[in-house]
């Protein structure tokens, strides 16, 4: 098959009267529509058998017979030229081609992309819909995830897994915020669960919060919430001292010399209209402490510098 097609095509340069002189662009685009050339599928060997039947097809000797030697070295510049004209046009057709495997490259690497991101996506839609409570556990959630088809996407067994912790993890913190929210309507600095509990109890929230929920786990975030707001309240009520003018490195001492301490209630006059002041009514002891801490330290750290020095 491959000898037919070469005599043939050796047939087609004969009739494009091809010579030694001959440029392979040239006879290319006149052959190009002949059938005996198309049947080569490979352009480099269409070129290659070219110059095989430039070297050994044409009668060098005929060709050259007349010529004089300023002909003969004429030709063989043009030959080099074209050569070289040959040369370049193959190097650049050969980078477009890389350059175009390159861009295809990047295409194919974001078509899988968007791909992963559609199946990602769609596998968390999946979680929303039949994934509602933060109790579920993998090992048992995914023998119903199965049953949907969003679940044969192309995402391995880890992904899977990871989303759908993930997930879970998303409405832990809805749970929780719903479930600080609940308390927040009801909790002073000194609510013990027990009290809180009896009052939250028929709330239909805390029905849907503590679904599925082990009492103890609920208790212990009430505990942890309980020191949270402590912790603010104090933190927020040292920021309010920090903000009120009348107080200076010398109140602690004015209020030493007065029997009536009238400073003191000067003080505490200007702080009850702050609600971060009232917010600590149900423990005015702590209170009281925090204040004469502060007094304290203030004093001892003396004329506090000019707003200017560093």
């Amino acid at each position: 098959m491959k000898s037919e097609l070469k005599k043939d095509y050796f047939s087609l340069l004969k009739e494009l009267k091809v010579t030694r002189n001959s440029s392979w662009s040239d006879t290319k685009h006149s052959g190009e529509h002949d059938s005996r050339y198309r049947a080569i599928e490979s352009n480099s060997r269409r070129e290659d058998w070219f110059r095989e039947y430039q070297s050994k097809h044409i009668d060098e000797t005929t060709t050259n017979s007349n010529e004089t030697n300023e002909e003969k070295i004429e030709r063989q510049r043009e030959k080099d030229k074209q050569n070289r004209i040959d040369a370049s046009i193959k190097k650049r057709a050969e980078e477009v081609k890389e350059q175009l495997s390159g861009f295809q490259r990047e295409l194919d690497k974001e078509r899988e992309q968007l791909k992963k991101d559609k199946a990602i996506e769609n596998f968390k839609a999946l979680l929303t819909d039949m994934v509602r409570t933060p109790d579920a556990e993998w090992k048992e959630t995914k023998k119903n995830l199965r049953k949907d088809s969003r679940w044969d996407q192309d995402i391995d067994r880890n992904e899977k897994e990871r989303l759908f912790e993930e997930h879970i993890g998303l409405l832990e913190k809805k749970r929780k915020t719903a479930f600080h929210n609940l308390l927040s309507e009801h909790c002073t600095l000194t609510s013990s669960w027990k009290d809180v509990k009896k009052i939250i109890k028929s709330d239909p929230r805390f029905e849907k919060i503590c679904s599925n929920e082990r009492k103890r786990d609920l208790e212990k975030e009430f505990e942890n919430y309980m020191k949270d707001k402590y912790q603010t309240a104090k933190t927020d009520f040292k920021e309010l001292l920090k903000e009120t003018k009348v107080i200076t490195y010398r109140s602690l001492q004015t209020i030493r010399e007065s029997e009536e301490q009238n400073h003191l209630r000067d003080i505490e006059k200007i702080l009850q209209k702050d609600k971060r002041y009232l917010l600590l009514d149900v423990i005015p002891e702590e209170r009281s402490k925090i204040l004469m801490d502060y007094l304290e330290d203030i004093e001892q750290r003396g004329v506090p510098p000019p707003p200017t020095a560093s």
